[in-house]
């Protein structure tokens, strides 16, 4: 899951009420359809600075609760308010996830580009921005010997 820091950081995720958040506000169809019907309660995610001086992966964190509407989608004050979404039938979706750790040694963008084991990752892929993107066990399992945890 990627984010921009000055949005939502590690640090925010870790001083959350029970170090748990929402993934909402994602209002791309491809990873709408990942938190819809892939991302399940008990898969782990790379939690991802982007957009910053120094990309990296800088945690991890857990899923605690599978894709449900992004009720945000539904408050015409929020900032991601969708007038075409419909309660009945809606458009967004947004998972939970809480904090498993924080890394001692954040995994640059550098550093996975320099990682052979890492050639494939969707992560790495010329012209990929999706918040949500899936990583294979191969790939979350390098990052975090990367990291030395």
């Amino acid at each position: 899951m990627k984010t921009e820091p000055t949005t939502f950081s590690i640090d925010d995720l870790e001083t959350s009420e029970e170090q748990t958040t929402s993934w909402e506000g994602v209002r791309n169809y491809q990873a709408r359809n990942t938190l819809r019907d892939e991302i399940q309660v008990g898969d782990r995610v790379l939690f991802y600075h982007s957009a910053c001086k120094e990309p990296a992966v800088v945690g991890t964190a857990t899923v605690v609760r599978s894709g449900y509407p992004d009720i945000h989608a539904f408050d015409r004050r929020h900032k991601y308010f969708d007038p075409k979404s419909d309660p009945a039938k809606p458009t967004w979706y947004m998972v939970d996830i809480q904090l498993e750790q924080k890394l001692d040694t954040p995994v640059t963008l550098k550093a996975m580009r320099g990682q052979a084991k890492l050639e494939g990752m969707v992560l790495l892929q010329k012209g990929s921005r999706l918040s949500v993107q899936p990583v294979k066990k191969k790939e979350f399992d390098t990052v975090l010997k990367m990291a030395a945890v």
